[in-house]
């Protein structure tokens, strides 16, 4: 089934405690669409990029099967930017440089081949692109939205607007928390399903994620690395894999998402083990299977 991922596609540069990569490629978008791209050959990429973004970077994705028809490449453009030093224990990051450059002007207009998509991931950006998205779709059967504090600070009207009319939202606690008004993530969750969408994936980092309905709740551990090179991009390589496998089964019950939360738990353990897509690029279904496996094994005890 089709996946239609929208977000930013972009340079970073980046510095943990176990090195730096500097100007490599980063974005929502492409860490959505590569760790799709392991289980749907039927992605649909909206973002924009300047002159200066790589062609051999589209021609890998077009490979991979990422359908790049809704790319605007901006020819007097540059793309967007970001740089971030991580702090020694990997959960908290400065910002050091946000260049917006075409970003700025971002305003999606779908190709016409996008409109039926079936599956969508709305990574996070504005929630007015976000609703704009939504507006040009045709019959979406299940729609995700990522976003962020920094939204609920200077839009939250909007925000509330976007997440009404989506399926699943995702956050992290702290978002959870703020967007809720409550601290209690239970009481969060219920508040945050008064909004509108009918399942919540409350992301907690190293800690794991909260897969919440009304009436049904699941909790899926990280996987214990032994090194953590560069944690960027793990969010969205998580929202990748869950819904990379929702879009290849066609199946968004409370059961599958369970299933899905955990593909993309095991996808986001990949990411974070080099800088940028260097793990995401080399894998192979074997190393995902076997990293799926090792999930099941940690999760099952015979009561």
């Amino acid at each position: 089934m089709s996946l239609l991922t929208v977000g930013t596609v972009a340079f970073d540069s980046i510095e943990t405690p176990y090195g730096k990569a500097e100007k490599v490629i980063g974005g929502a978008c492409t860490y959505i669409s590569w760790a799709a791209s392991y289980y749907t050959d039927d992605i649909r990429l909206t973002s924009i990029v300047g002159h200066d973004f790589p062609a051999e970077e589209i021609k890998t994705l077009e490979a991979r099967g990422v359908n790049m028809e809704g790319l605007k490449i901006v020819k007097d453009g540059l793309t967007f930017f970001w740089a971030g030093r991580y702090h020694e224990n990997m959960n908290q990051r400065d910002t050091l440089t946000t260049d917006l450059n075409v970003l700025d002007d971002f305003d999606p207009e779908l190709p016409d081949s996008y409109k039926d998509s079936k599956y969508i991931m709305l990574g996070n950006l504005t929630p007015d692109i976000q609703i704009r998205v939504m507006e040009q779709l045709t019959d979406p059967q299940f729609v995700a939205l990522d976003t962020m504090n920094f939204w609920m600070d200077i839009a939250m009207d909007r925000l509330k607007e976007a997440i009404s009319k989506v399926d699943l939202l995702t956050i992290n606690d702290e978002e959870a928390r703020q967007l809720s008004g409550e601290y209690s993530l239970v009481n969060a969750a219920q508040k945050i399903f008064e909004m509108g969408p009918k399942y919540l994936v409350i992301k907690k980092g190293e800690h794991g994620a909260l897969l919440m309905s009304k009436d049904e709740m699941f909790f899926a551990p990280a996987l214990p690395l032994a090194l953590v090179k560069d944690p960027t991009g793990a969010g969205d390589t998580f929202a990748g894999g869950l819904m990379g496998h929702i879009a290849q089964t066609g199946d968004t019950s409370f059961d599958n998402l369970k299933r899905a939360v955990i593909h993309g738990s095991a996808m986001a353990s990949f990411c974070v083990e080099e800088f940028s897509l260097d793990k995401l690029k080399t894998l192979d279904k074997d190393q995902i299977a076997e990293r799926i496996k090792r999930f099941t094994q940690m999760m099952s005890v015979d009561l």
